[in-house]
């Protein structure tokens, strides 16, 4: 086709700026954790080499939990291998239904709905409750989900605000500043910042909201995008409404293929905007939805992370992950400070990621190089993701690794 000329000087633009993907490592099959080690991954092309994986968000391993498994085999023995239909027709399943009820119940909502993904989650929730009157506030870092369900959504340029990342006077002189004419502020922000592991100060942010929610004939709403604070930390594994003491936020947008280790996403929140959502959010009304197997692995997921053993998983996502950050710190890398899984590690340039990320590759492990432009020149970062599943000996030998990359380069 003629395009395809076009489309490859395209890609090639794109590999001279650095911004070209490498192909996907494709996991053939694990070896469960045994003895002091924890999981290990084959990939193709790699024979019998064993990878630790320290980029998943996997952050407590449940995605390899057999109850997960058996679960969802259950469910797709009675139902079938998908819906066979979008929600309205023919595609909700009693397995459905009750994952909707448990994700209400876990994050104290009265209600909720699941999305096939978080990305079409937050575009859901976009449609069904912003409009031409609504004026939309957003953290300069927020995840490009959000960025992307704003414009959808139609949210006028003029109706749109930003604020420095979690600067609360910045967003406060957003809201002192509004444009004639508005009904309705949103003011939404990611839980956790992906590339960063730090959270939002969502206290802050909804006392704010409530302090001027009184001069807006809607008021001001609150939406987390929670998807890698849900599970990960907490000491229940209520994320970050757990952490900042902030349950009473308006609207929780997260995700089950992160810390839950099923698939899909969901918004959370008032029956009202549920149904609002259920009405008006296209993703939600036009897509199938996860599958009955999906869905019956989320509730398996849920029952385990409020017992005893799902505490004790978010206890030992925790301790791994202060273990390698004190480590990492303690060789004389940089790093952003936090409580939660992710770890950045910031070498602040291109070349020293590449190079550290390729030499954790020949060593067994498999991580993930931040660079421009997904993060600012300067902030050049590996993304480190601990989970429950690794053990000492997996992150003491990752540390051994950086030891020698640092040596290195």
């Amino acid at each position: 086709m003629k395009v395809h000329k076009k489309i490859n000087n395209e890609l090639e633009q794109l590999k001279s700026e650095s911004r070209s993907k490498a192909p996907e490592r494709i996991v053939n099959s694990f070896i469960p954790a045994h003895d002091d080690k924890g999981p290990r991954f084959l990939l193709e092309g790699q024979g019998d080499k064993e990878f630790i994986r320290m980029n998943s968000n996997d952050y407590l391993g449940l995605s390899l939990h057999p109850d997960l498994a058996n679960a969802g085999d259950v469910a797709a023995k009675e139902l079938g291998a998908n819906a066979g239909g979008v929600r309205f027709i023919s595609g909700t399943t009693k397995y459905h239904v009750a994952l909707e009820k448990k994700l209400a119940e876990f994050h104290k909502k009265e209600a909720a709905k699941i999305f096939s993904c978080a990305y079409m989650a937050n575009l859901g929730i976009a449609l069904a409750m912003m409009n031409k009157e609504t004026f939309v506030i957003s953290d300069q870092l927020n995840h490009n989900s959000i960025a992307r369900a704003i414009r959808i959504a139609g949210v006028k340029r003029e109706n749109k605000g930003f604020y420095k990342h979690n600067d609360m006077e910045e967003l406060r002189k957003v809201l002192d500043n509004m444009p004639e004419g508005i009904n309705r502020v949103i003011v939404i922000f990611d839980g956790i910042f992906s590339m960063r592991g730090d959270y939002a100060p969502m206290k802050e942010i909804i006392a704010l909201a409530k302090e001027y929610d009184d001069m807006f004939e809607d008021g001001v709403i609150t939406i987390v995008d929670d998807s890698h604070g849900t599970v990960a930390y907490g000491r229940t594994g209520r994320g970050t409404p757990e952490v900042t003491d902030s349950m009473d936020v308006d609207i929780i947008v997260s995700t089950l293929g992160k810390g839950i280790g099923a698939e899909g996403g969901y918004v959370a929140s008032s029956k009202e905007i549920i149904e609002m959502v259920r009405q008006k959010g296209d993703t939600y009304i036009y897509t199938n939805p996860v599958t009955p197997a999906g869905a019956a692995a989320g509730i398996a997921s849920l029952e385990i992370i409020d017992s005893e053993e799902g505490i004790a998983l978010i206890e030992k996502a925790r301790l791994n992950a202060l273990r390698f950050r004190k480590g990492i710190e303690a060789l004389g890398y940089d790093t952003i400070p936090g409580i939660h899984p992710i770890v950045p590690v910031v070498l602040r340039d291109t070349d020293k990621v590449n190079k550290t990320v390729k030499h954790l590759y020949d060593k067994g492990i498999l991580a993930t190089g931040i660079i421009y432009p997904v993060v600012p020149k300067g902030d050049e970062t590996i993304r480190m993701q601990l989970s429950a599943s690794h053990t000492d000996r997996d992150i003491d030998y990752v540390l051994s690794v950086f030891k020698e990359a640092k040596e290195m380069f």
